[in-house]
């Protein structure tokens, strides 16, 4: 059985540009997600935190939109993604996904072939309005319910209903997600970094360090954290890092005079869409692209922001986004052959 080391920051607070410190803490799905895809695999998973205290979640991460049911929200990301690359050149961002509905894509193409339309008709009929919605910042309901291809198959009362049926669901996934990590006992009692020696640290089979705003608060600077990363990178033992988790590899310690993971090509929560946060819009005290970049990292994002990317250099994975928390799951997972 594979033994998995997951630092999880204690953070509670960061203070951003107007001076005033703000409630933090870890991306609940960052954990979550991972841990559910560490344990189905097999593997033992410690939890952390780099000074024993209990973590708590960010509460802007529990917000429905971070939440999405997976199959709606790969629907509608497969979708973005092609928009991505349209003449227009209109970047996928937060609104995109958080505000405009086009989550709803997925169960509108249902609704629609239900309603006798052959697939590539139903498909078709879906996209182009919401086309319209990501290039003219518009609501996809509305723009649904003026399309009378759609209307003529689905009456605006049922379009609607179908908008509300996926909030329901995202926001009972955050219910879910924030109690069954509230119910944890490794969350509710973690384990502290500062207490594993050298020995024990060296005994796990790989680390994991996933985001939140939190993990630039306090995992950066931590020496414990940078002996964690120094023995398990000395030993090639994978590490993954997600979102703001990258944050962490700031700690990791020179190496003959460079920076440990110097020239390596690492991914993690972009500036783009770090302003793009409630916390962005305030104003950060620092960027994790622009701190990896300045430390000696080849930047990799991805080809459009909040999609999954992830990138993989050697024995060190990370993942760009919230979004890309399974594929980095994966990609750990792989390297430990579970």
């Amino acid at each position: 059985m594979a033994k998995l080391l997951m630092i999880v920051s204690s953070a509670r607070t960061i203070k951003l540009a107007d001076g005033n410190d703000h409630l933090t803490g870890y991306r609940a799905e960052e954990v979550r997600k991972p841990y559910e895809a560490f344990t189905g695999a097999g593997a033992d998973v410690v939890i952390v935190t780099p000074d024993g205290r209990v973590p708590v979640p960010d509460p802007w991460g529990l917000e429905p939109f971070f939440h999405y049911p997976q199959v709606d929200e790969d629907f509608m990301f497969s979708v973005l993604r092609r928009f991505a690359y349209h003449p227009d050149r209109v970047r996928v961002t937060f609104t995109h996904f958080a505000e405009l509905n086009l989550i709803a894509l997925r169960r509108v193409y249902l609704a629609l072939l239900e309603a006798g339309l052959e697939p590539a008709a139903a498909r078709q009929a879906a996209e182009a309005p919401a086309h319209r919605a990501w290039q003219h910042n518009l609501d996809f309901i509305e723009v649904l319910a003026d399309d009378d291809t759609v209307t003529s198959r689905l009456p605006a009362e049922r379009i609607r209903q179908l908008r509300d049926e996926v909030w329901r669901d995202s926001q009972d996934n955050s219910q879910q997600a924030a109690g069954m990590l509230a119910k944890l006992p490794s969350m509710i009692h973690p384990g502290n970094l500062a207490e594993l020696t050298d020995e024990q640290i060296l005994a796990f089979d790989g680390v994991f360090i996933p985001g939140g705003h939190g993990s630039m608060a306090d995992l950066p600077v931590s020496a414990e954290v940078g002996r964690v990363l120094r023995l398990a990178h000395g030993a090639g033992k994978p590490i993954a890092a997600l979102c703001h988790g990258p944050a962490a590899l700031l700690a990791a310690p020179d190496v003959d005079g460079e920076w440990m993971f110097d020239s390596y090509r690492i991914t993690a929560f972009t500036d783009e869409e770090e302003d793009q946060t409630k916390a962005g819009k305030i104003g950060m005290p620092w960027y994790v692209e622009a701190a990896l970049k300045n430390r000696g990292a080849i930047f990799d994002d991805g080809d459009a922001a909040w999609v999954s990317h992830v990138v993989v250099d050697r024995n060190l994975i990370t993942g760009q986004n919230p979004g890309s928390a399974e594929a980095v799951s994966g990609a750990l997972l792989k390297r430990l052959r579970v």
